[in-house]
């Protein structure tokens, strides 16, 4: 399966997220605090759509292997394990009849350490790095709703530039499902499966996992995850403000 022209079409996305990212920064140089070494954005808590999976999937395993990749696995699943419990228990509160929007707060508040930030809190996969990575540090919107970095100097009220996360996860969400036609998924819902990084990470995405693959072959898909590819919530958690 080539999925290079979807994957040029992410990083025309991800070449916009950064000349963004770069003019609010000039815009606004007291209050972008983003340096080497900072790794607040490393903890958030975020799923990615197909196309951003299968992209962080593609180079983390161009570029892992040996001992290097079995540890990062291992991250990963460990990272994996915790996200499922967070979203576990946040599904229970929504079926005992919790406010969805307190929800998707608490959640996005959760704290777990990205299984690619290594021992001297860099990324190991930066070049790469999700466009919700790359977004952070700066005013962001979603659902209306204003959010920013707690570690920025943005002055609560005032009004600053505003990437519109909206817009972006609809693009996102645009690639995956054009991805998920050219390859004749048998499964209706493909490009609206979002992950975490973790799982993106241990998944093997072969033709079996997305649907394409002869109905001969076998039905269960392969996968480096100890836990389970059932996931019972998912939601983009880019709410960390």
């Amino acid at each position: 399966m080539d999925f290079s022209p979807f994957f040029r079409q992410y990083e025309e996305l991800l070449k916009t997220a950064d000349s963004v990212f770069e003019k609010v920064k000039h815009d606004c140089p007291n209050c972008v605090t983003c340096k080497t070494g900072c790794s607040d954005c490393c903890y958030a808590l975020f799923d990615l759509t197909l196309v951003e999976a299968l992209y962080i999937n593609h180079h983390f395993n161009e570029k892992f292997s040996g001992t290097k990749k079995e540890n990062l696995i291992t991250k990963a699943n460990v990272a994996d394990r915790q996200i499922y419990k967070i979203k576990r228990q946040a599904y229970k509160e929504l079926e005992a009849g919790k406010n969805e929007n307190d929800i998707l707060e608490q959640v996005a508040h959760e704290r777990i350490r990205c299984p690619l930030l290594d021992e001297n809190n860099l990324c190991e996969l930066y070049e790469h790095r999700p466009i919700t990575c790359r977004f952070y540090g700066v005013p962001t919107s979603i659902g209306g709703k204003g959010y920013t970095c707690g570690l920025s100097s943005f002055d609560k009220g005032k009004k600053y530039p505003t990437v519109n996360l909206d817009m972006i996860h609809r693009k996102l969400y645009d690639i995956s499902a054009q991805l998920a036609d050219s390859i004749g998924s048998k499964y209706t819902q493909l490009s609206e499966m979002i992950v975490p990084i973790s799982m993106s990470i241990v998944t093997v995405y072969n033709e079996t996992f997305l649907g394409c693959a002869d109905e001969k072959e076998v039905e269960q898909p392969e996968s480096n995850n100890k836990n389970g590819k059932d996931r019972v919530l998912n939601q983009a958690g880019d709410k960390n403000g």
